[in-house]
C-alpha cells in the first residue's frame, strides 16, 4: 500500500494504490512503469466528515476530508476492505461503480448497508480479471476507471451528500498497464455547474512538465450533461484511453459527452507536440463554459516557465 500522489495540484489529496510499483526516474529512454499483478488484500480507513465551508468529503485521516475524495487504485484480483467511520451529524455510506461486491456492501438505506452518525461499517470491493464464463462465454474484467460516492445523504439516491462533495475516484489496473508519473494523476469532476465543487470561475488547476505521463480522471455528477474537452492533447476513446498499436482503428479524442454518475480516463505526454503553456479544459456546452466551467493545465517548460501565461489575468 502506497499513500502519496495528487489527485489535484490545488487540494493536495492523497491516494491509495494498490498498483503502483517502485517510482523511478523519468526520461526519453526510460520505459514507462507498469502495473502487476493483482491478487492483493488490503485494509484501509475512510472518513466521511463536515467541511469548513459546509460541504462534506471523504479522507483517509480525520481532519483530512476533502473534495473530491482520495484516489483509489487497484489491480485486477486486488480485494479492498474499507472501513468506513461516519463523522457527519447525518447517515452517511459509501457506494462504488464498477466493483464486485455483496449486498451488505452496496452503501444504501434500502438494505441497511449505509451508517448512522459516529457508526462505522466495512466495505469490501473486489475485483477480477477477464475470463471465460462456464457456458463458454466471456466475462469482462474489472480495469476501468470508476468512481465512489454516497448513496444517502438528503434521499435516498445521495443527491445530498454528492452535492456537497461525498464522492471521489478510482482506477483499477490491467496487468501490464501503463502507469502515470508519480503524482500525475488528476481527478476532474463536473458537478452540475461546477468543477470539483469550486465555484464558477475558480475551477481547479492542474500541473505538470513538458514531456510527463499525465492521467485524468473524469467523473460527472448532477443534472446536467457535459462536454468535457482538453486544448492541445488528444486521447483513444477505449479503456486506457492509449491506442495499442499502429493499426488499433479507435477513435482518438479531444472532446467527449458525459452524463451524470459517467466515468472515463486516459493519459496524456504533456505538451506532446503542442509545448508547453496554459491548456484549457472545460465544458464544451457553450452556456456552461461561459458560466465558469473551466480551468488550466499548466504545462511548463523544463526551466519552470509557461510562454504566453499572465497569472494574475486567470
Amino acid at each position: 500500500m502506497l499513500i502519496g500522489g495528487a489527485v489535484a495540484a490545488t487540494a493536495g489529496v492523497t491516494s491509495l494504490s494498490i498498483a503502483a510499483t517502485a517510482p523511478q526516474a523519468a526520461g526519453a529512454d526510460t520505459p514507462p512503469r507498469t502495473a502487476p499483478a493483482g491478487g492483493e488484500v488490503r485494509r484501509v480507513k475512510l472518513y466521511a466528515e463536515k467541511l469548513a465551508d459546509g460541504q462534506l468529503g471523504y479522507g483517509f485521516e480525520k481532519g483530512k476530508a476533502s473534495v473530491p475524495g482520495p484516489l483509489i487504485e487497484l489491480n485486477e484480483g486486488d480485494t479492498l476492505h474499507i472501513e468506513f467511520e461516519n463523522l457527519t451529524d447525518v447517515d452517511a455510506s459509501l457506494h462504488v461503480h464498477g466493483m464486485d461486491y455483496e449486498i451488505s456492501s452496496d452503501g444504501t438505506r434500502m438494505n441497511r448497508s449505509h451508517v448512522e452518525p459516529g457508526g462505522t461499517r466495512t466495505y469490501t470491493w473486489r475485483t477480477h480479471a477477464p475470463g471465460r464464463r462456464k457456458d463458454g462465454t466471456w466475462r469482462a474484467g474489472t480495469a476501468g476507471y470508476w468512481h465512489y460516492h454516497d448513496h444517502v445523504v438528503g434521499t435516498d439516491h445521495g443527491t445530498g451528500g454528492i452535492r456537497k462533495g461525498l464522492y471521489g475516484p478510482v482506477i483499477v489496473r490491467r496487468k501490464g498497464d501503463v502507469l502515470p508519473d508519480p503524482g500525475k494523476t488528476f481527478t476532474i469532476v463536473f458537478n452540475d455547474m461546477t468543477i470539483n465543487n469550486k465555484a464558477a470561475h475558480e475551477a481547479p488547476t492542474f500541473e505538470a512538465t513538458v514531456g510527463d505521463r499525465v492521467e485524468i480522471v473524469m467523473i460527472t455528477h448532477g443534472e446536467y450533461y457535459h462536454t468535457f474537452h482538453m486544448h492541445g492533447h488528444r486521447w483513444a476513446d477505449n479503456r486506457t484511453g492509449m491506442l495499442t498499436g499502429p493499426d488499433d482503428p479507435t477513435q482518438v479524442l479531444d472532446n467527449k459527452i458525459c452524463g451524470p454518475a459517467d466515468s472515463f480516463g486516459f493519459q496524456i505526454i504533456a505538451g506532446e507536440g503542442v509545448g508547453a503553456g496554459a491548456w484549457m479544459y472545460h465544458c464544451h456546452v457553450q452556456s456552461h463554459s461561459d458560466m465558469g466551467m473551466a480551468g488550466l493545465f499548466l504545462v511548463k517548460k523544463a526551466d519552470g516557465s509557461i510562454p504566453e501565461y499572465d497569472p494574475p489575468h486567470h
